[in-house]
């Protein structure tokens, strides 16, 4: 396991962003996935580096779009242009094309812009003047909100957020990890230094094998209890979609290989229950703050889930 490239893929992101093993699983777990990752926590730990870490340990190409009021979708998908030598028109590839992004507060742009990233999250292409253009192989979004400031923010709609296969918070560092941040930190990022362990077809292929791992079928009635819950509850407007509930089957079975297993477990899928669903409830008070609304779905999926035993 320790040779494993999932283990190397692991412990070199772990290498420089110290201190958050759970987080490091549940992120290298949504890579493995093939999924896209939301970061809610406040400014300055780490998500930038987290997302560096990714594209240098994957040999991919990073891109940083930082999100702004006045962001248009052409500045994140591409124009086609008027090219004088050819006398014609060419397509001039934006930020998105990349293997790793880092869409960085995603939520103070306006709803046009954050719109412009559902199709490529959804379907890895873009669509420009009736032309479409796939997008590198894997492709990762790793977006980011601060969730204390809304003034000046928009909130990410529900097809938005549905599109991110699981919702995270890293934290603070511990005092040691901090201390130790402080007294060794030099001018360089260590992450700059950081070296590839996997290729982006050795990436490709381990995606891949998430279809081959199996889950029992007990398995898969807890997690239908689960959405069904979350749909007939009279605290939430909506529930989890089917498309929520394949992405808790496809997390658990990427969780699984990353354990190197080739089974899920029932803690797969315990594990992962907050992550992937809670962002996905649709709450009768939409207004609230970003903070708020993610304690109050969480702290109902756990009652939710609480009353549903999971098989053993």
């Amino acid at each position: 396991m320790n040779d494993s490239p999932i283990a190397k893929l692991t412990a070199n992101i772990s290498s420089v962003f110290l201190g958050k093993p759970q987080v490091v699983e549940q992120v290298v777990t949504a890579v493995i996935a093939g999924g896209h990752i939301l970061i809610e926590d406040v400014p300055g730990v780490g998500k930038t580096t987290l997302a560096q870490a990714i594209a240098r340990s994957i040999g991919g190409k990073f891109q940083r779009i930082q999100f702004t009021s006045d962001l248009l979708p052409a500045d994140i998908l591409g124009v086609t242009i008027f090219d004088r030598n050819q006398a014609s028109f060419a397509f001039r590839p934006g930020p998105i094309f990349a293997n790793v992004i880092l869409a960085d507060e995603i939520n103070r742009t306006s709803p046009r812009t954050q719109s412009a990233l559902l199709e490529a999250m959804a379907e890895q292409r873009v669509s420009i003047d009736d032309q479409t253009y796939p997008l590198p192989k894997p492709f990762i979004v790793l977006a980011t909100q601060n969730p204390i400031e809304y003034h000046g923010t928009y909130p990410l709609p529900e097809s938005q957020l549905d599109r991110f296969l699981v919702r995270l918070s890293i934290g603070y560092p511990d005092r040691s990890i901090e201390k130790k941040l402080l007294l060794n930190r030099q001018q360089n990022e260590p992450v700059e230094q950081l070296a590839a362990v996997l290729s982006l077809g050795e990436l490709i292929s381990l995606q891949a094998q998430v279809d081959h791992i199996t889950m029992e079928e007990s398995l898969v009635d807890y997690i239908l209890q689960v959405v069904t819950a979350t749909r007939t509850t009279p605290v939430l407007r909506a529930g989890v979609s089917t498309r929520g509930a394949l992405a808790l089957v496809r997390a658990a079975k990427a969780r699984a290989l990353v354990q190197g297993r080739t089974y899920c477990v029932p803690d797969d899928v315990s594990e992962l229950l907050i992550p992937v669903l809670a962002h996905r409830l649709a709450l009768s008070n939409r207004g609230q703050d970003i903070q708020t609304h993610r304690q109050e779905s969480e702290a109902i999926l756990r009652e939710l889930v609480a009353a549903i035993p999971l098989p053993v």
